[in-house]
């Protein structure tokens, strides 16, 4: 099968003699970079709507699993055919409406019993809160912690609520600005991210998601600034915002064109 060729090709890229030398050196702790940006190339690819790009990030990404569980077999720890024995049966486990007797009708069904499983196995601890990664984008983190303590109803009634709070955050963040003191600016603006992040959530928009394609956006119209700026010969430093502005107006109408 491909996936044990693959772990094959990962033990002789390991080998001592005759193996690769970049390979040979890497660690749990080298390899933690990699793993996170293979992760957002595969994000990236799913954006892109290129299912051959989707498939070819997705084969670099499962390489750092295979790469991390012989990294482990190494040490003792674990093999790769332990992680996928561990998640075959824990899928097994939490989907007794699919492979037992217990029945599911909506998706919210599922999430209770999947968040009731975790609990009968020991994986929810006193806090609601705990078990979300600190090490996740904050972004992403704020929406997990927004999503856990509105299962239990701290949460707004209405969005003209959730909207009135942030817009009692940005007149906050104002005047912090206006008074000028660095320490209540980050702390306002703090606020005035996590409100958003709750915002987006409350109305079904993913902020981590939202962000991404801005960003997408943002690089489409400069880059098109940047290639007028080329053809015309000058240097983007020698453009004044209102020309840059209007290069930027122009791939604005060529995306909604």
């Amino acid at each position: 099968m491909p996936l044990e060729e693959l772990v094959e090709i990962m033990k002789n890229l390991r080998e001592p003699n005759g193996g690769c030398p970049w390979d040979r050196e890497q660690t749990p702790d080298t390899l933690k970079p990699f793993l996170v940006e293979e992760c957002y190339e595969v994000l990236e690819a799913i954006d892109s709507g290129n299912p051959e790009e989707v498939r070819e990030e997705l084969g670099d990404l499962l390489f750092q699993i295979v790469f991390h569980a012989r990294l482990a077999e190494e040490a003792g720890h674990f093999t790769m055919e332990d992680v996928i024995r561990q998640i075959r049966d824990k899928m097994i486990r939490r989907h007794p409406h699919v492979f037992g007797a217990a029945t599911c009708r909506t998706p919210s069904d599922v999430v209770d019993q999947w968040s009731q499983l975790k609990k009968e196995e020991g994986k929810i601890r006193e806090s609601l809160l705990e078990g979300i990664p600190g090490s996740l984008p904050s972004l992403l983190r704020a929406q997990r912690l927004q999503e856990r303590v509105a299962k239990v109803g701290f949460d707004w009634n209405r969005k003209e609520d959730a909207l009135e709070q942030l817009e009692a955050e940005l007149s906050e963040f104002k005047d912090a600005v206006l008074s000028g003191e660095p320490g209540a600016m980050e702390d306002e603006f703090g606020d005035i991210l996590f409100m958003m992040v709750n915002t987006a959530r409350f109305v079904g928009v993913n902020p981590e998601d939202a962000l991404r394609r801005t960003i997408g956006k943002f690089i489409h119209r400069f880059r098109h600034i940047e290639m007028a700026a080329r053809e015309q010969g000058r240097p983007l430093k020698d453009m004044s915002l209102a020309e840059m502005d209007a290069l930027w107006n122009e791939a604005k109408q060529q995306e909604s064109g």
